[in-house]
């Protein structure tokens, strides 16, 4: 079973792309990557999933929009449960001039066979997609009072911040189930200098990761460990429930 990740950019901005595959009881990372157009990133999926291969993809994007203006209520209740970790998502509706791509790339996707999955048998086999936002998935994951916030405010303090969360992946998600195997490899990115190019290009990576990891919690665990905000008729967004210690 492999888990794509998708940082789809919403306009015409890169793409941070990831493929776990689960073997032997753990995930294995395959690969994480960067591409712009859109047909680059459906070549990409093409080369990972194999016409009838089972996978999940995990989109950070609103793929379906059914209101033509307002908010979607899978974002109202990303502001109603997440404001106070400052992690509610951008409103969507089909005025906003990213609409028409996120939409296509869902329906590239459904003619791909990758059905959309709001509602899931746990460890099922399937080809299925989903619309994930990494922020709330973060906090709840790592147990955080506050979304990290690497996204905006000075290279520094965005780099910084970036860093904690490649040690969260590394140090937290070998310890979950299902377990991420060891991604210490991508230390050696935060030892070169960065400009602001060289780490949105890394936060686009690393964003696409925790896509994949959420398409992999779900298959996992389904509605037993993860929140479902809204359906399918309305737009929705999976995000794992708070993580209980043991």
């Amino acid at each position: 079973m492999k888990f794509i990740g998708i940082d789809l950019g919403w306009t015409s901005g890169a793409s941070g792309l990831c493929c776990l595959n689960w073997s032997d009881g753990q995930l294995q990372l395959l690969e994480l990557n960067r591409k712009q157009a859109t047909a680059d990133i459906l070549n990409w999926i093409n080369d990972w999933t194999a016409a009838t291969e089972p996978a999940i993809i995990a989109v950070d994007a609103p793929t379906l929009i059914p209101n033509a203006t307002g908010m979607r209520l899978p974002d109202k209740l990303s502001h109603r449960y997440f404001h106070r970790y400052h992690g509610g998502c951008y409103p969507a509706n089909r005025q906003r001039p990213f609409a028409q791509r996120t939409i296509e790339f869902g329906l590239s996707l459904e003619a791909r066979g990758f059905i959309h999955a709001p509602q899931i048998t746990p460890k099922t086999l399937g080809r299925y997609q989903i619309e994930v936002f990494p922020h709330p998935a973060i906090v709840h994951l790592f147990g955080l009072n506050r979304i990290l916030k690497y996204k905006k405010g000075k290279l520094a303090e965005r780099q910084g911040e970036l860093l904690k969360l490649y040690h969260l992946i590394r140090d937290v998600l070998p310890s979950l189930e299902p377990k991420l195997d060891g991604i210490d490899g991508l230390n050696g990115s935060f030892s070169e200098r960065f400009t602001g190019v060289t780490l949105k290009a890394l936060e686009d990576k690393l964003d696409s990761l925790i896509c994949a990891y959420i398409a992999a919690y779900w298959w996992y665990w389904g509605i037993e460990r993860n929140w479902v905000l809204g359906d399918v008729n309305t737009g929705y967004i999976i995000v794992p429930a708070p993580v209980v210690s043991t």
